[in-house]
């Protein structure tokens, strides 16, 4: 299964979070509940799978939550920074539990950072996002920051064709504007030359949306030590 890498620093889920409180189940609309899909209990589930991977240990047994597919990202950060330590997806919808699976492991070996070793799992946080709502856009500008992930299609100056994606909330945190973020887009993508407007226009964007969970290292030893069942918490949408 082909993955597209994200592109994180900082943990930043939604405006909400900017007082510094951990968002809550409770503090969502009842749209928002009712849209919700993503768990806390996803995140402990890909900590479980990358904790039983690096002690060898036999891989835990179905989780509980859904297994419909979606499009999906999981991301590991490290420390009080939370410094991105990998992340990786697709955009091709898989089913949850096997898709969380492979990819709790394979962005534990983003190809841009030594593998995750087993010293620093207590350092860790996970996060899961479920991708919804893609769209083809009208033109590169066709997406709003802070609510909008956006994915581009272009050929390379050698005509090989390639892909980049940003997460919704990694603009609205790098404070880019869209054309900024196009820009960065192209470099991550390996475009090297001069970017210019007709090169931008002839992109094919995809913008989307996205819920996420974050889990700590701690969030993952309550949810292992009480039977891997875990009280939601943690859990931010944007609808």
């Amino acid at each position: 299964m082909a993955g597209s890498v994200c592109n994180e620093n900082k943990h930043t889920d939604i405006q909400r979070e900017s007082s510094g409180n951990k968002p809550s189940l409770y503090s969502m609309n009842e749209e928002e509940r009712r849209r919700l899909v993503v768990s806390t209990e996803m995140c402990c589930f890909c900590f479980d799978v990358l904790y039983c991977h690096l002690n060898n240990l036999k891989q835990p047994k179905v989780p509980r939550f859904t297994n419909e597919p979606h499009s999906l990202f999981v991301a590991w950060k490290k420390g009080c920074g939370r410094r991105l330590r990998g992340c990786q997806g697709t955009f091709t919808p898989m089913n949850l539990h096997d898709g969380l699976r492979e990819y709790a492991i394979t962005s534990a070996r983003d190809e841009r950072f030594a593998p995750i070793a087993q010293v620093e799992l207590r350092k860790l946080h996970c996060s899961v996002s479920l991708l919804t709502e893609l769209e083809d856009a009208d033109s590169y500008l066709d997406w709003e920051i802070g609510t909008h992930g956006v994915r581009i299609e272009f050929v390379d100056e050698e005509g090989s064709e390639r892909t980049a994606t940003y997460l919704p909330h990694v603009p609205g945190e790098r404070g880019w504007n869209r054309e900024q973020t196009i820009n960065r887009l192209l470099r991550k993508g390996g475009y090297r030359s001069l970017i210019t407007d007709d090169l931008r226009r002839s992109l094919k964007l995809t913008r989307y949306r996205a819920q996420r969970a974050t889990a700590s290292f701690t969030d993952f030893m309550a949810y292992r030590n009480n039977g891997r069942t875990l009280q939601e918490h943690n859990v931010t949408v944007k609808p």
